[in-house]
């Protein structure tokens, strides 16, 4: 797809820019276009360069080249593994949490500290199949998260943070902001009676950088510009988009 960007590319991975609406994988649901398409047409990944997905049913849904995943609405920078020896390094990464995430959101409502850290653990919801939390209608597990987060300014009782993710659970981000009072604009899972702001229709969410090591153990840097909607958004509350991502 046109709108799918190459940011970075080596032999064994690529990172590259996902725009929002379009998901990390097959969910076995329906038959869209995903990350894990690309990633199998453009870089020929084969099904053996990643792990298959297990449904309910017992249904295994293969996902080529995914190492992580960023949810359908989020825009931003998401790896890609080509070769299993560049799946296998990436995956490590991300299990030792050496791998450094940034990302941007708009949220309903200013934080009270310009800076401060989440750490409420995260389980899934009861009564829900997709939703997850850190409050008491947790169901089964709760697995530790952590949060760190910025306010870098406000106009109208919203706010643009910078967030940094020191774990990697399934919506923590958008969990978090919701457990601290400040749900993410157009949040239509975590925020469903807010309306869109600042011409954000779908999740303020962006994924902007990411700091990992390649195959010989350099450290390399991924930045992945904003779109439209968030640089229009960003100027909003005074800042240059520009200047963000290297913040």
């Amino acid at each position: 797809m046109k709108d799918i960007k190459i940011l970075y590319e080596n032999a064994d991975f690529a990172a590259v820019f996902k725009p929002a609406g379009i998901s990390t994988h097959p969910d076995g649901k329906n038959e869209e276009y995903t990350m894990s398409d690309f990633a199998r047409e453009k870089f020929k990944v084969g099904d053996d360069v990643g792990e298959p997905m297990e449904l309910a049913d017992g249904t295994q849904i293969s996902r080529p080249g995914i190492v992580h995943r960023l949810d359908k609405p989020t825009s931003g920078v998401l790896l890609l593994a080509k070769t299993k020896e560049g799946y296998d390094a990436l995956k490590k990464q991300f299990k030792s949490r050496s791998i450094k995430k940034t990302y941007f959101a708009f949220t309903n409502g200013v934080p009270k500290d310009e800076r401060g850290s989440i750490d409420f653990p995260i389980a899934r919801a009861l009564g829900s199949v997709r939703k997850w939390t850190a409050g008491k209608d947790a169901r089964g597990e709760l697995r530790e998260a952590h949060t760190r987060y910025k306010v870098l300014g406000s106009k109208d009782g919203v706010a643009l943070l910078i967030l940094w993710p020191l774990t990697g659970r399934t919506h923590q981000i958008r969990v978090h902001l919701k457990a601290i009072g400040h749900p993410i604009i157009s949040d239509v899972l975590y925020a469903p009676v807010k309306k869109p702001v600042f011409g954000l229709k779908r999740l303020a969410l962006h994924a902007g950088r990411l700091i990992f090591k390649d195959m010989k153990g350099k450290e390399t840097v991924v930045l992945a510009p904003f779109p439209e909607d968030f640089k229009g958004a960003i100027s909003k509350v005074g800042l240059k988009a520009d200047d963000l991502l290297n913040s």
